[in-house]
């Protein structure tokens, strides 16, 4: 496993859920909530120098049979914008299918009613990306994902179980 925090990024169209691992990459926590639209990769990249990190994990959103939308193109052409503005640092993108619904998941289960879940969510559905990041790693060895402007759309990107979908 490669020392250094991640950051994991989860990007909506609104906001964009941030989460942090802990250096040795074996837990991810969350930072923040940053409001998408003029600012945002600034504040990324405030966050990205506040931790010192070494790579960044942007969410890319597919469909359960794998496929990409609007969506994906969006998360795509995210990742290569804050590549841009993070350059050295790392970018990839890693499949986040189901991370919003498993935080919300999880929010309920701890006794957060829905109603208050909207500031946290984005935040937890980070931590879900980037623990599955962390996750895959740890179990193949190599860095999660693909990074970030090596493929156009409809590219192959690794599953969290593993494997890769087109």
């Amino acid at each position: 496993m490669r020392n250094g925090i991640r950051l994991g990024v989860d990007v909506g169209s609104v906001r964009i859920g941030v989460a942090r691992s802990d250096p040795s990459g074996l837990l991810a926590t969350p930072v923040e909530t940053v409001r998408r639209g003029k600012g945002d990769l600034d504040r990324l990249a405030e966050i990205a120098a506040e931790y010192e990190v070494v790579e960044v994990v942007v969410g890319l959103p597919t469909s359960l049979s794998g496929r990409e939308g609007q969506a994906a193109e969006a998360a795509r052409d995210f990742a290569n914008r804050i590549s841009l503005r993070l350059a050295p640092i790392p970018v990839r993108l890693f499949d986040e299918r189901l991370t919003t619904v498993t935080a919300q998941q999880g929010l309920r289960a701890s006794g957060v009613k829905a109603k208050n879940q909207r500031g946290v969510v984005d935040q937890a559905a980070a931590i879900v990306l980037l623990q599955a990041a962390l996750d895959a790693e740890r179990a193949t060895g190599r860095p999660p994902g693909v990074p970030a402007g090596s493929t156009s759309g409809g590219g192959d990107v690794e599953r969290p179980g593993g494997g890769s979908v087109r």
